[in-house]
């Protein structure tokens, strides 16, 4: 089941939205994260930056051959390793990683799908105890320079809404400006 579409620009025009670093190092991604899942990778936005900072692999999942391909193009330019895609539709068959297998999670625009709580259960399910995930997502405002229309975009109050029901402790909150926002979520056990 892909999720619902939210409008994504060609790759140079959506690179522009983001500083993959600084986002990643903010929302708590450092070298001593070991082990990362990549839910809806797309161009592989995050998932080439986090590759170069962590120190072990990064399970790339997208529903989207093509995305599939442009992941591996990137990673074998890079010459990374570490990299491993996954084609899958993991919002009808779970991501296929083990349980309690990786120390981090990106989860980045996706929450904006008919069954959020279902993709945030998975992540529990394969984070290890005490293990993160970070959320990037358009801001709520209208006002914000680009993104999808608002009304498929996620409110904060509702990812944290969705966050605690599905077991996880909100650990921070920030704004990453121009047009999004994140969180981290704690695993609390």
């Amino acid at each position: 089941m892909k999720i619902r579409e939210s409008g994504m620009p060609d790759e140079d025009h959506w690179e522009g939205f983001f500083e993959p670093y600084e986002i990643l190092k903010t929302l708590g991604l450092n070298n001593s994260i070991i082990d990362v899942a990549d839910f809806g990778c797309g161009y592989g936005t995050f998932t080439i930056p986090a590759a170069k900072v962590i120190s072990g692999k990064i399970y790339a999942i997208d529903i989207d051959p093509e995305m599939i391909e442009i992941v591996e193009q990137k990673a074998k330019v890079d010459n990374l390793n570490n990299v491993e895609t996954i084609l899958r539709d993991f919002m009808s068959e779970g991501c296929g990683l083990e349980k309690e297998s990786v120390d981090y999670v990106i989860l980045s625009n996706i929450l904006h799908g008919e069954e959020p709580e279902k993709l945030l259960r998975e992540a529990y399910r394969i984070l290890k105890p005490k293990g993160k995930v970070g959320i990037i997502h358009w801001n709520y405002d209208p006002s914000t320079p680009s993104g999808p229309p608002i009304e498929i975009r996620t409110k904060p109050e509702q990812c944290i809404k969705w966050a605690i029901s599905s077991g996880f402790n909100i650990s921070s909150m920030y704004d990453l400006k121009p047009c999004h926002y994140g969180f981290v979520l704690n695993k609390t056990c």
